[in-house]
């Protein structure tokens, strides 16, 4: 897993939102350097963020893990998350466990 963005898009000011585009599976050998990332994002960020997961092809429930950790970190700096774009697979994870309805999903 890697991140291949985070900028918000077209450079612009803090009402457009920062995405992070993900690329690879969210398991336990990678969960821990996402949560890093992604609080550093959210460290420098106040607009809204949306995880691309687009080309994630596999995520585990350290990933959901993290995902609902980081939506929780969000929230409480007045930010709002949103997921974009999961695969059929992944979306099928999150349906299964309910996070569907606690993770917003923007298309």
């Amino acid at each position: 897993m890697s991140i291949i963005d985070t900028a918000p898009p077209g450079g612009a000011g803090s009402a457009a939102p920062t995405t992070v585009h993900l690329v690879g599976e969210i398991d336990i050998f990678t969960s821990k350097a996402l949560r890093r990332q992604l609080l550093n994002t959210l460290r420098h960020s106040t607009s809204p963020l949306i995880i691309d997961l687009s080309q994630v092809p596999f995520c585990d429930v350290g990933g959901l893990a993290v995902l609902v950790g980081i939506q929780r970190r969000a929230r409480a700096q007045g930010i709002t998350l949103a997921l974009a774009a999961p695969r059929p697979e992944v979306f099928r994870l999150l349906h299964v466990t309910g996070l569907d309805r606690g993770l917003p999903l923007v298309t």
